[in-house]
Parts: C-alpha cells; structure tokens; sequence
C-alpha cells in the first residue's frame, strides 16, 4: 500500500519511519529542501538504531528505501491513505487539506495527526468529510504501541474500518475516541502539564521534584514535565496555544516557565534541553 505523509518534521519522520517498517511505501511531501535532508538522516539512523534494539521490521536499507521525499503535494495521487503532519497551525492544516482534496483519489483515506485541532474543521476544507479521520500518534511515534483514533461527527463507518485497519498494520492499537478540541489525550494531558509547569513557576517545587512525585506516588513511568520533554516543548507550547483559542480557556494558556524555554530555542530531549537537562 501507497501512503503519503506531509509534512517531515519530528512526527511527520517518526509516522514516516513506522509506515516504512511496517512494509508501506512512503511518499513524505515537504517543500523544504533543508528540512528533508535533516528528515532523510533523522529516518535513516533511528531505522538503524531499531534493528540494535531489537524492535523488528526489515534491515534498515530495505525500510529507507520504501521512503521517498518530495515537494510536491501532487505526487500522492496515487496513495491510499495519507497522514497530515504539519505544524499544529489550524490555518496550515486547513490550507494542506484542500489541497489534499484537490490532488488525491477520491477514496483515499485522509488522515490528520493534529493533537488538538477538530477533526470536523479540517474535513470540513474537502468534499469528502466521510473520508476524513483522526491518527493522533503520540512523539516519539516508533515507540508508542497505541493511537488516538478520533471519528469526526461526519466519519462514515467504512473510513473507520480502514483507519483502524490501518492502524493494526503498522502494529500498533487503535483506541476510538469523540471529537473535540484535544480529544481525550492531550485534553486531559496538556492541563496536567500546564498545571505542573505552573506550580514551577509558583516555586513550590523544582522539575526534579515534581516529576519524582508522579512517578513515586502515583506509579507513571515519566511524570508530567519529563513527558513534555519527551514530546517536545515547542509541540506542547503550539498545543495549548491552539486549545486555549479553540476552547476559550485559559487553563490552557502557556505557562511562564514553558514560554521562556520555547523561546530560548530549549525544546526538550531532542535538543538537550527543557525542564529538565539531557546532557
């Protein structure tokens, strides 16, 4: 199976790197030359670094190359189902699936991974609202086994059927959820997040403690500022953002300490630095 996937950043190259272990050909659609060479480096050691930890899949030159790259968005006219990835920005989201509607078949699936935006407002760009789903990978998506797979009000039972499919075949277990500004997940995560990152700012506590009282005391593997770590600041930053506009509450407005750090450039694991430093 033909899958496309737009955009090649950190979730658009992880969903990529899944698609291709599973055996899919990929087609990842980013106009930025420099971002792709990034991506295409990025995709091509953590294949590598699976196989050394024993995750399975195919070798790593067999799985990069059912990966190819491209500017175009007309190139995945041909996909079966394609997974949007871009910057949570509802405006860009909306622009990338009227164009999706343009250039794909007309029973391709149309898949959005946004982490807060309404499924129904992006179907509601395309002819084809039936065909529209929501693939809510969590970062980083080779690692996580589960994905939020959100039924827009206008998701017919068919596309549905297909997502989960879909989803089945890349190995991982697909949890079905209502629509929403921020689903399930991140509804209930970004204000844990919002809220630890607050009593920071309120200095009860450093990082080190909070995390060590989630994890001691309630059993989480990561408490909530190593888990925004892990995601990356600038998404959870981007996140709240839009579910704090989409939903009118403040509780969802970026914290002090979370803004600075974004605005330093410190977003979390994947630079080595956020809450907490990585070294």
């Amino acid at each position: 199976m033909s899958v496309g996937v737009v955009g090649a950043g950190t979730m658009g190259t992880g969903v990529a790197e899944c698609l291709a272990q599973a055996g899919h050909d990929v087609v990842v659609v980013e106009p930025d030359p420099h971002m792709v060479e990034r991506a295409r480096s990025r995709t091509r050691d953590s294949l590598r670094l699976a196989i050394l930890l024993g995750r399975g899949g195919p070798e790593p030159a067999e799985a990069v190359a059912r990966v190819s790259w491209t500017g175009q968005m007309s190139d995945l006219a041909e996909a079966a189902v394609v997974i949007e990835c871009v910057p949570e920005r509802i405006g860009l989201k909306e622009e990338v699936f009227a164009e999706l509607d343009r250039v794909c078949s007309p029973d391709a699936l149309l898949a959005t991974c946004t982490s807060g935006i309404p499924v129904d407002r992006l179907a509601a760009k395309t002819t084809r609202p039936e065909n529209v789903v929501g693939l809510h990978f969590m970062n980083p998506a080779p690692l996580k086994d589960t994905v939020e797979v959100v039924r827009g009000p206008r998701t017919s039972p068919e596309s549905l059927d297909r997502a989960l499919a879909f989803v089945e075949s890349l190995n991982k277990t697909g949890i079905v959820v209502g629509d929403g500004p921020g689903f399930v997940l991140n509804r209930v995560l970004m204000l844990s997040i919002g809220e630890a990152a607050a009593t920071l700012d309120a200095g009860l506590a450093d990082a080190e403690t909070i995390d060590a009282l989630f994890e001691g005391c309630l059993g989480h593997p990561m408490g909530p500022l190593r888990t925004a770590d892990l995601i990356g600041l600038d998404n959870v930053h981007d996140t709240m953002t839009t579910l704090c506009e989409l939903t009118g509450d403040d509780r969802y407005r970026p914290p002090e300490s979370l803004a600075a750090l974004v605005e330093a450039g410190h977003f979390g694991r994947k630079t080595g630095r956020g809450f907490h430093d990585y070294g």
